[in-house]
């Protein structure tokens, strides 16, 4: 059983840096470069080879975006300077339909009409707005307008067992894009979580359990199997009592999230079958 834990969000958790258990390459995608870290193991191993880490991320970085959230200014306040609002968190994000539907953090979309700038893999700038949120299981919906580019592909994540390999991509605050690499460690913590503080109408009923450094910033961050297919959201990383990382993260798993899609937007038929709960075709 996992020792007495508390979850604490990414993005308002000081940043810890990561010990020595870490290797990094650079991976080129179009605009962007992805550092990438295996932060699960120990020194002198990893988990996956350079060519695989290349591949996988090449297959998956043009689905994921980074997101500034802001809540509009009013109209008696507006004015050609605030028109935009007031940038109020930021974080990560993934596309979930071609058209432009982003899937994200409750607690970083915060609320439904918050405005949105979205940094695609091709390096522009979209605008869109949250249109739907579950704050109890932490999740959100974004449209985007003008965009057009690749959305994930969703598989089951209980095909997943204990030791499965996993990567987040995700934006540290203060760091670059980068592609974080981990193993499968549980489908349940076995308990809610309720965030504190000003987030505390957040949370989430129960999550998969990653072993996953990952940091401020990158919650709402896509979670992808060793195939590239999206499997669950990062939403909250883990320490114990003492306030000591764990190197643990919580993720929501992609049927939640397509239960979820599915009841605000029209979903493709990959994402209605795991809404539906249709048999895993599990190898």
């Amino acid at each position: 059983m996992l020792p007495p834990l508390r979850a604490l969000l990414s993005f308002s958790v000081l940043a810890v840096v990561l010990a020595g258990c870490e290797s990094s390459s650079n991976v080129d995608l179009e605009s962007r470069n992805f550092n990438v870290q295996q932060t699960s193991v120990p020194p002198g191993e990893a988990i996956a080879s350079t060519e695989q880490i290349t591949s996988l991320v090449r297959r998956s970085g043009p689905t994921y975006v980074t997101l500034i959230v802001s809540q509009p200014a009013s109209p008696d306040t507006q004015s050609k300077e605030n028109r935009k609002g007031t940038p109020v968190t930021s974080g990560s994000g993934f596309v979930v339909d071609g058209s432009g539907y982003v899937m994200t953090a409750a607690h970083v979309a915060k609320r439904i009409g918050n405005t949105v700038s979205a940094k695609a893999a091709n390096g522009r700038v979209y605008s869109g707005d949250v249109i739907a949120l579950k704050p109890d299981n932490d999740m959100a919906v974004i449209k985007l307008r003008g965009f057009s580019g690749k959305a994930v592909t969703p598989d089951d994540s209980q095909c997943l067992v204990k030791g499965n390999i996993v990567y987040s991509l995700g934006r540290p605050h203060a760091q670059g894009d980068t592609a974080r690499l981990g193993e499968f460690q549980s489908p349940s913590f076995g308990q809610p979580v309720h965030y504190a503080g000003d987030d505390a109408k957040f949370g989430y009923p129960d999550a998969m359990v990653l072993r996953l450094s990952t940091q401020k910033g990158e919650s709402g961050g896509p979670l992808f199997d060793e195939k590239g297919d999206l499997v669950g959201m990062v939403v909250s990383t883990l320490y114990d009592n003492s306030g000591q990382p764990l190197n643990l993260a919580h993720a929501v798993p992609s049927r939640t999230l397509a239960g979820f899609l599915c009841t605000e937007v029209q979903c493709s038929p990959d994402w209605k079958t795991l809404a539906a709960g249709g048999a895993s075709h599990c190898s």
